[in-house]
């Protein structure tokens, strides 16, 4: 990699613009950039996810797996007009989905964030990943993105879900189920 990050202060960024990977500046309310920190948040709460001491060694794996796609996701959004994320990627998601599920009870009820402190930050990171998913949307009414990128984000959501309850079983954590009022 050499010495890509040696200055970290530029003060390119003084004047409210920032850099794409092409070269390009866009100002930091743009949607890409936008959605470009969702996904570093994202990132960022899977970091503090793999932080939990009692996270289960089985998942951990899957979650670093994940946040180096985070990262060809955000390469691909930093170069308009490049797709870094797959189709391939994308089954994954889905074979993982189907692998952790399947051994859960089905669902009869909704369930609220909790649990275990764990899959408390799972449900975190589903949210921020949904929110990622919502500027991403919004970017592919303007801008060209790549359709195996929406596809990734909406199976991440589901994938963080389920991992959540996943983590809550193998820590032997009921889910929080929703009591409707009246």
């Amino acid at each position: 990699m050499g010495h890509r990050l040696s200055r970290i202060i530029t003060r390119t960024g003084d004047d409210g613009t920032t850099g794409l990977g092409d070269g390009s500046r866009l100002p930091k309310h743009a949607p890409r950039i936008a959605t470009l920190g969702d996904i570093d948040e994202l990132n960022s709460v899977l970091g503090l996810l793999l932080a939990e001491p009692l996270l289960p060694e089985p998942f951990r794996a899957l979650v670093v797996r994940i946040q180096h796609e985070l990262f060809e996701l955000g390469g691909e959004l930093s170069v308009p007009g490049i797709t870094r994320v797959s189709d391939a990627m994308v089954m994954a998601l889905e074979q993982d989905v189907e692998a952790l599920n399947a051994p859960l009870p089905p669902l009869r009820e909704f369930i609220l964030p909790g649990g275990s402190h764990a899959a408390a930050v799972c449900h975190l990171a589903r949210a921020v990943c949904r929110r990622a998913e919502r500027g991403l949307v919004a970017l592919a009414s303007e801008d060209t993105v790549s359709p195996a990128a929406l596809r990734y984000l909406n199976r991440l959501s589901d994938l963080l879900f389920v991992l959540a309850r996943a983590i809550n079983r193998s820590l032997d954590m009921p889910d929080v189920l929703w009591q409707p009022r009246g």
